[in-house]
C-alpha cells in the first residue's frame, strides 16, 4: 500500500488525500501545462468501481463525450494510481482534439498564395489535396519514367513555418526551408534528389524484372535489401549502398550448408572481377558464376516451398529461411518453427544462440542459429 501511495504521490503530486482513512482526495490533474481540479471520494473498501469522481466545470466540459470510457476505467482499474494514470492520458487525448477542433483556420492569404504556387508549379503535378489544404501530394517523374511522390503538410503559419514532408526514399531526404520558401523550392530539392537515386533505382528495377525476388514481396523505393531466389530453397541477399550503388553489396546465403558453402567460396575467389561500371546483377552473374532463374521460363513455385512444420509460406511477413543440410532431404522451416519444433525435444541441446537437433522430416542432425534479423 505504501508503494501505491508514494507512486500516486509522484505521478499525481497535486492530489491529496483529505482524511486519515484515505477515502477522500482532493487537488488537480495536469495534462499539457494546465491544471485542473478534482475530487474523488472512495468508500471505505477502497473499491474505484463504488467511488464518485467530482469534476470542476472545466474538466467536465474538456472530458464531455467521455463519460462512459471514465465509468469503465474506475470499473477496472485495480487502484487510484492505475486509474489516475489512464484518466491523465483520456485527459491529453481530449484536449488534443479540442485543439484541433477549435484552431483557428488559416488567414485568406495562406489559400491564395498556396493556390498561385501550384499554379506556377503546375496542376498537373498535383495528386491530392484534402479539403483544407492542409496535406497535399505532389508528384515527379525520374528519367528511367518511375513516379515519385512526395506528401506535404502545411501548418497554418505558412511559408513563415516548414511544412512537414514525407518521401519513400533509400535515404533521408532534407530540405532546406526560409520564411521565403515556397513549394516551387521544395519541389526542385525533391526532383534533385530524385536524379541523385537514379541509378540506384535503375539497380534495383533491373534485379526485380529479371530475377525471382522473394523478399520484399512489394518492395518500396526506400528498400535496399532483396532476397533473390538462386534455385530450390537456396537465395542470396543482397543489401545494396544507394549512395554507390553499383558497387559490391552486402551479400549472405540462405540454403543448406553443402549447397551455400561452394557459392561463398565463389563469391571470395573472383571478387576481384567485380567492376562497378556494370550492373549489381551481372556482377553477380560473373562472380558466382551462375545464371538467375529467369522469370519468363520458371514461375515462383517452381522454386519455393511451404515451411516443413506449420505448412504456410508467409509467417508474420517472413518465407522459410532454415534448411535441412542433407542433399536427401533439403526440407525448408521459418526459423522461428524449428527454434519451437527444436525447443521441444528432449534430445536437442543448445549452446548461447545455436541450436542442435534433429530434422523433423528426416531425423538427421540439424543446427539452427538464432538471430534477430527473423525472430
Amino acid at each position: 500500500m505504501a508503494v501505491t501511495e508514494a507512486s500516486l504521490l509522484r505521478q499525481c503530486p497535486l492530489l491529496l488525500p483529505q482524511n486519515r482513512s484515505k477515502t477522500v482526495y482532493e487537488g488537480f490533474i495536469s495534462a499539457q501545462g494546465r491544471d485542473f481540479h478534482l475530487r474523488i471520494v472512495l468508500p471505505e473498501d477502497l473499491q474505484l468501481k463504488n467511488a464518485r469522481l467530482l469534476c470542476s466545470w472545466q474538466l467536465r466540459t474538456i472530458l464531455s463525450g467521455y463519460h462512459r470510457i471514465v465509468q469503465q476505467r474506475m470499473q477496472h482499474s485495480p487502484d487510484l494510481m492505475s486509474f489516475m494514470m489512464e484518466l491523465k492520458m483520456l485527459l491529453e487525448v481530449a484536449l488534443k482534439n479540442r485543439q484541433e477542433l477549435y484552431a483557428l483556420p488559416p488567414p485568406p492569404q495562406f489559400y491564395s498564395s498556396l493556390i498561385e504556387e501550384i499554379g506556377t508549379l503546375g496542376w498537373d503535378k498535383l495528386v491530392y489535396a484534402d479539403t483544407c489544404f492542409s496535406t497535399i501530394k505532389l508528384k515527379a517523374e525520374d528519367a528511367s519514367g518511375r513516379e515519385h511522390l512526395i506528401t506535404l503538410k502545411l501548418k497554418a503559419k505558412y511559408p513563415a513555418e516548414s511544412p512537414d514532408y514525407f518521401v519513400d526514399f533509400p535515404v533521408p531526404f532534407c530540405a532546406s526551408w526560409t520564411p521565403q520558401s515556397s513549394l516551387i523550392s521544395i519541389y526542385s530539392q525533391f526532383l534533385a534528389a530524385i536524379e541523385s537515386l537514379k541509378a540506384f533505382w535503375d539497380v534495383m528495377d533491373e534485379i526485380d524484372e529479371k530475377t525471382w525476388v522473394l523478399e520484399p514481396e512489394k518492395p518500396p523505393r526506400s528498400a535496399t535489401a532483396r532476397r533473390i531466389a538462386l534455385g530450390n530453397n537456396v537465395s542470396i541477399n543482397i543489401e545494396v549502398d544507394p549512395r554507390h550503388p553499383t558497387m559490391l553489396p552486402e551479400c549472405f546465403f540462405l540454403g543448406a550448408d553443402h549447397v551455400v558453402k561452394p557459392l561463398g567460396i565463389k563469391l571470395s575467389r573472383n571478387i576481384h572481377l567485380w567492376d562497378p561500371e556494370n550492373s549489381v546483377l551481372q556482377n553477380l552473374k560473373d562472380v558466382l558464376e551462375i545464371d538467375f532463374p529467369a522469370r519468363a521460363i520458371l514461375e515462383k513455385s517452381d522454386f519455393t516451398m511451404d515451411c516443413g512444420i506449420c505448412y504456410a509460406y508467409q509467417l508474420d511477413g517472413t518465407i522459410p529461411d532454415q534448411v535441412c543440410d542433407n542433399s536427401q532431404c533439403g526440407q525448408p522451416f521459418h526459423q522461428i518453427c524449428l527454434y519451437e519444433w527444436l525447443r521441444g525435444l528432449l534430445t536437442s541441446r543448445q549452446s548461447f544462440n545455436i541450436i542442435f537437433g534433429e530434422c523433423p522430416y528426416c531425423s538427421k542432425p540439424i543446427t539452427l542459429k538464432m538471430s534477430g534479423r527473423k525472430h
